[in-house]
C-alpha cells in the first residue's frame, strides 16, 4: 500500500469555473510557469508516484459551480491515473481544500468525522473539526475559541482484503503575520498566530489519542507549516506543533522518521519537503513542512517513507523529466509511505 501527501501550489488556478482543465499558455499561480506547463508537470509527478491514495493539500475549490471532486476526477482522467476517485471532508473558504484521490479498485473510502458539531460558542470537550474548540491559550483561565480555517479531513480506508485504517489529512494554518504594521505588530501577530496554531495541534493530538485508545491504525499526514527548530518562537512556547501531534515518547506516540531526525539533530543536514525562493536574498530556502505520521500498529507493517525531492532523492535526480517536473509542479514535494496490509 502506498499513501502520499502532496501540497500542490495554486492547484485551484488550473481549472475554470466549470471544473475543466486550463491547459493553455496563460500564467499559472506559480512564478513564470504557464498553466499547461504546471499541469504537465503534475501529470508526470502523480503518474510517477503511483500511489493508492494521495492527500491533496491546497486542492481545487468547492464553491458555487466549482467542485473539488469534479476537478480532481477530471485531472485524473486526463492523465490516466488509477487514483480516479476523489473525496473531500468539510469544504472551507480559502480556495485550498483538503482532498483525497484514491484507487477505488484497491480501497473503499468514506468521510467519517469524529466529535459533536458546535455552534459559534464552541465547547471545551473536543468537538468535530468544523466546529469551535474552547481552549485557554494564554493561561488567563478564560478559554478562547479556536477554529480551523481548513478543517482536517477524517476518513476510514479499507483495502479489498479487509485491512482497515484511519486517516487524518491536515493543513495547519500558517504563522505568517499578515497585515502587520511595524516590527512590534509583526511580533504580536506572529505570537498570536503561533498560539492559535499550537492550539490546533493540541486539538489534533486529542483526536489522535481518541483513536489510539480505541486501537485504531492511524495515519496523520499533510502540511503542518511547522517543524522542530523552524523559527524563533519555538523557544518561547517550548515545542513545535509537530511535536505536540507526535506526542510524548512511548506506545502512544506517532512516528515519522523525518520529524524524528529533525528533533534529534538541530544542526547538520536535514530532510526537506518544500523549497521557497526568497527574492530579497536571491536564494532558496528549504524546509521540512510535510509529514506522514503513523501509529504504533502500523510500524509493525514494514513502513518505508520517501520524500520525492528533486535533488536529495537519487532516483528523482537521475530522472531529468521527473526532476524538472517536481520543480515546476509545486513549491512542495510529495512524501510517500509504503506499508504492508497483509498479516
Amino acid at each position: 500500500m502506498r499513501i502520499a501527501t502532496y501540497n500542490v501550489e495554486w492547484f485551484n488556478s488550473l481549472f475554470d469555473d466549470q471544473n475543466a482543465l486550463l491547459a493553455d499558455g496563460g500564467w499559472s499561480g506559480r512564478h513564470d510557469i504557464t498553466r499547461a506547463d504546471q499541469l504537465g508537470a503534475l501529470g508526470i509527478v502523480f503518474t510517477a508516484m503511483d500511489a493508492d491514495a494521495i492527500l491533496v493539500v491546497e486542492a481545487p475549490d468547492t464553491v458555487r459551480e466549482r467542485s473539488t471532486v469534479k476537478a480532481l476526477e477530471g485531472f485524473a482522467a486526463h492523465f490516466g491515473l488509477r487514483t480516479r476517485k476523489a473525496m473531500i471532508g468539510f469544504a472551507n473558504h480559502t480556495q485550498q481544500e483538503i482532498a483525497l484521490l484514491y484507487d477505488p479498485g484497491v480501497l473503499s473510502v468514506r468521510h467519517d468525522p469524529i466529535g459533536d458539531f458546535t455552534g459559534k460558542s464552541g465547547r471545551s470537550e473536543v468537538p468535530r473539526f468544523d466546529g469551535v474548540f474552547r481552549l485557554d491559550l494564554d493561561t488567563d483561565a478564560a478559554p478562547e475559541p479556536v477554529q480551523f480555517s481548513k478543517p482536517p479531513l477524517e476518513a476510514v480506508l479499507q483495502t479489498s482484503e479487509g485491512f482497515e485504517f484511519r486517516l487524518i489529512g491536515v493543513h495547519v494554518k500558517s504563522k505568517a503575520p499578515h497585515g502587520a504594521d511595524g516590527p512590534d505588530e509583526v511580533m504580536r501577530l506572529a505570537i498570536q498566530n503561533r498560539r492559535k496554531q499550537l492550539a490546533q495541534c493540541i486539538w489534533l493530538r486529542q483526536r489522535v489519542e481518541h483513536h489510539l485508545d480505541r486501537g485504531d491504525n492511524l495515519i496523520v499526514l499533510g502540511d503542518f507549516n511547522d517543524g522542530p527548530g523552524l523559527d524563533e518562537y519555538e523557544k518561547l512556547f517550548g515545542r513545535s506543533g509537530v511535536e505536540i501531534v507526535l506526542g510524548e515518547p512511548g506506545p502512544g506516540a506517532l512516528y515519522d522518521p523525518h520529524a524524528r531526525m529533525a528533533l534529534s539533530q538541530r544542526v547538520g543536514a536535514m530532510p526537506a519537503t518544500a523549497r521557497f525562493y526568497i527574492a530579497e536574498e536571491g536564494r532558496y530556502f528549504m524546509a521540512l513542512l510535510d509529514y506522514i505520521m503513523i501509529s504504533h500498529g502500523l510500524r509493525r507493517r514494514k513502513p518505508q517513507w520517501r520524500i520525492w525531492h528533486p535533488f536529495d532523492d537519487p532516483v528523482c535526480y537521475r530522472t531529468p523529466e521527473l526532476r524538472e517536473a517536481l520543480l515546476t509542479a509545486s513549491d512542495h514535494f510529495p512524501v510517500t509511505l509504503d506499508f504492508d496490509t497483509h498479516p
